[in-house]
């Protein structure tokens, strides 16, 4: 690989190259007066030559070789913007395609600039010595995981989840097992539900007697088009697969799949796009079900993978709870039940895909034939929302046991047969088949919670959890309360003295920052991903739903050397400065970049203890003090909180005290949340006369 470009690399990065964390290399910087000096960024993020790194790495014997992916994937970073990133390995993976004498229909990017094109020689360079499909494979993980926020992904699992269900309602149907399969994606993104598909088909294929599936795919960005396109030709090069088609373009606007007409449409829209062409598609033949509203852009995918299918075919579409709810989009629920193109809505548990806040569903849909549609249809309804209760990302979900639960379900339903019992023998609990007559009121709304009821075993269960949870913490109350009742209180006299944070901040005892609205395109609101730094603002605290979204590891590092972002740091006093939301306390585990109105107060540990600080500052009294109510808002001028002018040694006991005394508030609203779900569950159980009378 060539050394002709030296390019800046941060901290994060060289703990990357050199498999450590961020803290190793912070450690080797302050140890070792000979680590590379900085050639740029600054003094709390700064950059260092590549070069450099990598030959102090070797000197000091902290890695005895440096692969070249890694070495690569800094001269992908200098590049810069999204689009010429993956441009740039898009055709590094056309290229690398070509050499392996696969086939393949990579389009060449031709617009790359000299940088870019310079970085895609060093790929193909370095993969012949760490193979093509690696070298691509690695690139593009880091190329996703570094702008997660702005191209969403579809969990691998739930790709399989999703292409497993459309061959089982599929083989379920009237289509030929001998024939040729084709699968769409209309909005497909770097092709994993295209994948997924391929790789069901490939299991299904010796027993159906099928060839391999015509993948089609399309996507309103050209460089993810293209990186679809060679991860499709990585995927089947040397395999004798079949056809793998991936164009550029608008799917809803200008499909360049038009004419096609698939067996399986598998699709992760874009959610919450107001700009998908209501205007001027208003009397598209498409909308047979009723032209969408310009708020319901989901409504829009469903209707444009219906008119893709041919007469039986089907199609499984991952979408967000309110399109089954909404006032909006009822008459269109309504005619897709009625014509019976709606087979079924699958609730997953939040955290299965982004936005991972939310509890996403499968909408299970069938291009209905000359005789099907017919009203007495049944609407298979599968609620696994509560399965493993909330979730922070697909990582924390048992893809095995949720994909089981589901596939059994599907396979328990008859998607061809009896259309007035809906099932061939008993369906699994948590799943019910309800009447269409039944669903189509004033609302229509076909939210599965709403339709399945909650079996007595599982009441039953989450009674038991919370009577040992609620047990667990009153033991907690019970310890930190007497802890708390053996302080004394009764000591007299001067009133103590005390110091505005201004004061202490002029006196360089603590470091004052204010956090600062964040550029919304870099948001994401999705679980955090690998180096990811948490976001957090006075609504998430109004809410009490923690952190609401995170920002890339690299953002946060540029926006903190150019001081546009706030990083509240481990250690660090974190203060609400809103009355509505006042709260103080100290950050212990990762960083936190901190929003507008939220502040990081940052003491010096050799005169401030960080636990005896928050307990001065989140004293009621002393925000009644500081607070300012001139407006609506009531703000806290956290500039004018007091704190008390005691001696480090003195400020330890106060310290301890402080700690003790969060830590029963917490465990005091925690008991008061557990106390009211076992009120709540309680209540409906002797309501519907579950009550179980022993005999002796």
């Amino acid at each position: 690989m060539s050394d002709s470009i030296d390019v800046p690399v941060t901290l994060a990065g060289i703990a990357r190259i050199a498999g450590v964390g961020r803290a190793a290399v912070s450690n080797w910087r302050r140890r070792h007066d000979s680590f590379p000096t900085a050639v740029g960024g600054t003094d709390t993020s700064p950059q260092f030559s590549l070069a450099d790194v990598e030959r102090w790495l070797h000197a000091h014997g902290k890695i005895e070789r440096i692969g070249l992916r890694e070495r690569l994937w800094p001269h992908y970073e200098a590049l810069g913007e999204r689009a010429v990133m993956g441009a740039a390995l898009a055709e590094a993976g056309r290229r690398l395609l070509a050499a392996e004498g696969a086939e393949q229909a990579v389009p060449e990017q031709s617009f790359l600039p000299e940088e870019a094109a310079q970085v895609v020689d060093e790929t193909v360079d370095a993969a012949r010595h760490e193979g093509g499909r690696e070298t691509f494979g690695f690139l593009l993980s880091r190329w996703l995981d570094a702008h997660v926020r702005q191209v969403s992904t579809t969990p691998a699992p739930l790709a399989r989840l999703m292409a497993d269900i459309a061959l089982a309602v599929r083989a379920g149907g009237t289509g030929d097992g001998d024939a040729r399969t084709t699968v769409l994606d209309p909005a497909c993104g770097v092709g994993g539900l295209l994948m997924a598909a391929d790789e069901g088909m490939g299991e299904w294929r010796a027993e159906a007697n099928s060839t391999a599936p015509a993948l089609l795919g399309t996507d309103l960005d050209p460089a993810l088009a293209a990186l679809a396109a060679a991860r499709l030709g990585f995927a089947r090069a040397g395999g004798g697969g079949g056809d793998a088609e991936i164009r550029a373009g608008d799917s809803l606007r200008a499909d360049p799949h038009g004419a096609v007409r698939a067996d399986i449409v598998l699709c992760n829209p874009p959610f919450n796009a107001r700009d998908w062409g209501h205007e001027e598609l208003a009397t598209d033949p498409r909308w047979i079900y009723g032209l969408p509203p310009r708020t319901e852009p989901e409504l829009a995918w469903i209707e444009h993978a219906l008119a893709r299918l041919v007469p039986d075919g089907v199609a499984v579409l991952l979408l967000p709870p309110a399109v089954a709810s909404r006032r909006a989009g009822r008459r269109i629920r309504g005619a897709l039940l009625r014509t019976g193109a709606l087979r079924g809505v699958v609730a997953l548990p939040a955290g299965a895909a982004q936005p991972h806040s939310v509890s996403l569903q499968l909408w299970i849909l069938r291009m209905p034939a000359s005789d099907s549609g017919a009203p007495g249809e049944r609407l298979f309804l599968l609620d696994a929302a509560t399965s493993q209760g909330a979730a922070r990302g697909a990582q924390s979900i048992d893809w095995p046991r949720l994909s089981g639960r589901v596939l059994d379900a599907v396979h328990a339903h008859s998607w061809s047969g009896d259309r007035k019992t809906g099932a061939r023998k008993k369906l699994p609990e948590g799943c019910v088949t309800v009447p269409v007559m039944d669903l189509l009121d004033e609302q229509t709304d076909l939210t599965p919670a709403r339709h399945v009821p909650e079996t007595a075993v599982e009441a039953q269960a989450k009674l038991h959890e919370s009577w040992g949870r609620l047990d667990g913490l009153l033991d907690e109350v019970r310890g930190h309360s007497r802890s708390l009742a053996a302080i004394d209180l009764s000591a007299s006299g001067d009133a103590a003295s005390t110091v505005t944070v201004s004061d202490l901040d002029r006196a360089h005892a603590l470091k004052l920052r204010q956090g600062q609205t964040l550029p919304g395109e870099l948001l994401h609101g999705d679980a955090l991903s690998d180096g990811a730094v948490p976001v957090l603002s006075v609504p998430d605290l109004v809410q009490g739903e923690g952190p609401g979204g995170w920002l890339a590891g690299a953002e946060v590092e540029k926006g903190a050397s150019t001081g546009s972002f706030t990083v509240a740091e481990p250690g660090d006093v974190v203060v609400a400065g809103v009355d509505r939301a006042y709260r103080v306390w100290v950050q212990e585990d990762t960083p936190l970049v901190l929003g507008p109105q939220l502040y990081a107060l940052r003491p010096d540990r050799e005169l401030l203890d960080p636990w005896f600080l928050a307990g001065c500052l989140r004293a009621p009294a002393n925000a009644r003090q500081a607070g300012s109510h001139t407006s609506s808002s009531a703000r806290i001028d956290v500039r004018k909180l007091r704190v008390l002018q005691l001696s480090l040694a003195e400020q330890r006991p106060y310290a301890a005290a402080f700690r003790e005394l969060l830590a029963l508030e917490e465990s005091l609203r925690s008991v008061a949340a557990v106390g009211e779900d076992l009120l709540r569950g309680l209540g409906d159980g002797l309501a519907a006369g579950r009550l179980h009378r022993s005999r002796r």
